[in-house]
C-alpha cells in the first residue's frame, strides 16, 4: 500500500491533482472539487493536532472502533460515509488556493514523518498506530481523488 510518508507517493497524488481543474464534476456526492480540496486538508490537520473536531462521546463509543476497523480493512473507502462538522464544506472555495494549501499540508506531512503526528488518539477512531494514522491520510486522498474522477 502507498504511504504518505514517501515522497513518491506525494508526488503521485500532486499528479492526479493536477489532472482536475475549477470544473471538474465529481462522481458523486455533494461537494464541488475546490469544496473537495479543503475538506481533504482536515484530516492532514487532525493527524498533526492542528484541529481537533467535536466528536459526540456516545457516536463514538458506539462506532468509533468499528468504523476504524473497518475503514482500514477495506481497500478504498466506501461513498457517501458520514464525515465530522468541520469537514462539510459547503461555502465556496477558491479552487487554487485550496490546491495549494492541500499541497502544503501532504508535503509537510511526508516531510515531518511519523514524528509530525499528534500522540494524542485520533477523536473518532481512538487511538491508532502511524502506520493507521498514515493509512487513513492516503486512502482518504485516494476516495476524494477518485471522486473526481483522477
Amino acid at each position: 500500500m502507498d504511504s504518505l510518508f514517501n515522497s513518491e507517493t506525494v508526488k503521485k497524488f500532486v499528479q492526479r491533482m493536477d489532472r482536475l481543474t475549477p470544473q471538474s464534476r465529481s462522481e458523486w456526492g455533494k461537494m464541488d472539487v475546490a469544496q473537495m480540496l479543503t475538506h481533504c486538508q482536515k484530516p492532514l490537520e487532525i493527524a498533526s493536532g492542528k484541529i481537533v473536531p467535536k466528536v459526540n462521546p456516545l457516536i463514538k463509543l458506539l462506532f468509533g472502533k468499528s468504523a476504524r476497523k473497518s475503514i482500514l480493512r477495506d481497500p478504498q473507502f466506501k461513498k457517501n460515509i458520514p464525515t465530522f462538522a468541520e469537514a462539510k464544506i459547503v461555502d465556496k472555495r477558491v479552487f487554487d488556493a485550496e490546491k495549494k494549501t492541500l499541497i502544503d499540508l501532504m508535503e509537510k506531512f511526508q516531510k515531518n514523518g511519523p514524528e509530525g503526528i499528534t500522540k494524542k488518539a485520533h477523536p473518532f477512531f481512538g487511538e491508532m498506530s502511524i502506520e493507521e494514522w498514515d493509512a487513513l491520510q492516503t486512502k482518504h486522498l485516494d476516495h476524494h481523488l477518485r471522486q473526481f474522477g483522477v
